[in-house]
């Protein structure tokens, strides 16, 4: 199957990538290997700037924008925390203002971050959705670039991080990757065509937003009503009809894990690795311990795809509880 992106431009958006951000590690655990069952090798994204893998496709975008509209004052775009720590990381040092809107109730924790990295915060209804479609309206208003969820140019970025993995261990049989817009697992398998490589790349969504496994099996977009998981970076109603077109094709197949699995393999991360996961940075894993009969021997990569987990909840995980929203 032809990529998404040929190789050479992802390999240029790796040039671009390393000037802001080394490489992260991909590391085999072996107590996380005696728990999954087989050869499990974590690529960490948490490790980055901004604790997660979105400052990969802000530091493109950025690049994009300011080429293609050297006049423009601004981004402004919608988020559950990571998006917009990387957004407001990468206009803030390119000389833009960074306009983000977040739903009422966001989590403190990120809220903080982005303010920290110059962000113009701005509080908006119930849920990412609704966040997302005040920000794009908004944006023609004041003359910002609106950034959307998912875009060629996010793509181009994130795919560095599969790159990376696929370089380091181009023999895995599977990888695991958590889907909430669809940047992630959509530039891993960019990544994985481009390479040429017959890895199987395995979606995971939230049982609560499973939008994304619901629209795959259906062969259409389904959006759900809610979307209530503490992994807020799969709390997604409404899937990217984009994204959609890309893992429909290139995933093996979607899982759908629990809130409570995901607690869980937040604790198994910090107990056999003492690396903190956010929710969505321990899907993968959960959807790997789900699967564990089936991955016996096989060698398989989980993408620790974020580590901003607040500290209250963190609190809650590892007393063995798992948080409610």
């Amino acid at each position: 199957m032809p990529s998404y992106l040929p190789r050479a431009e992802i390999e240029a958006a790796a040039e671009l990538v390393r000037r802001q951000m080394p490489a992260t590690p991909l590391h085999h655990w072996p107590q996380l290997s005696a728990v999954t069952g087989c050869p499990t090798w974590v690529k960490h994204e948490n490790h980055g700037p901004t604790g997660a893998f979105k400052f990969r496709g802000a530091i493109t975008f950025m690049d994009w924008l300011t080429r293609t509209r050297p006049d423009c004052p601004g981004i402004i775009t919608a988020t559950r925390g990571n998006h917009g720590q990387g957004q407001a990381r990468a206009a803030t040092a390119a000389g833009l203002r960074a306009v983000i809107y977040v739903p009422r109730g966001n989590s403190p924790e990120k809220n903080a971050a982005m303010q920290a990295f110059g962000a113009e915060l701005v509080e908006f209804g119930e849920d990412f959705d609704a966040a997302r479609v005040e920000a794009m309206r908004v944006a023609e208003a004041e003359g910002l670039q609106a950034v959307p969820p998912f875009h060629r140019e996010l793509v181009r970025g994130v795919s560095t991080y599969g790159l990376e993995l696929f370089a380091a261990k181009p023999d895995l049989d599977t990888v695991y990757v958590p889907i909430g817009c669809g940047s992630g697992i959509c530039g891993v398998i960019a990544a994985r065509d481009a390479l040429g490589l017959k890895t199987k790349v395995v979606g995971v969504v939230s049982t609560e937003a499973a939008g994304a496994k619901l629209s795959v099996e259906a062969g259409h977009l389904i959006e759900t009503q809610t979307a209530h998981t503490f992994a807020d970076g799969m709390a997604v109603r409404v899937p990217v009809a984009e994204a959609f077109e890309i893992y429909a094709k290139g995933a093996d197949r979607i899982l759908a894990v629990s809130d409570d699995e995901v607690a869980e393999a937040i604790r198994l991360y910090f107990r056999a690795t003492h690396n903190a996961a956010e929710g969505a940075g321990a899907a993968a894993l959960a959807a790997l311990l789900q699967e564990r009969e089936r991955m016996a021997g096989q060698e398989v990569a989980v993408v620790m795809s974020g580590g901003n987990l607040d500290t209250s909840w963190m609190a809650e995980v590892l007393s063995g509880k798992t948080p409610h929203v």
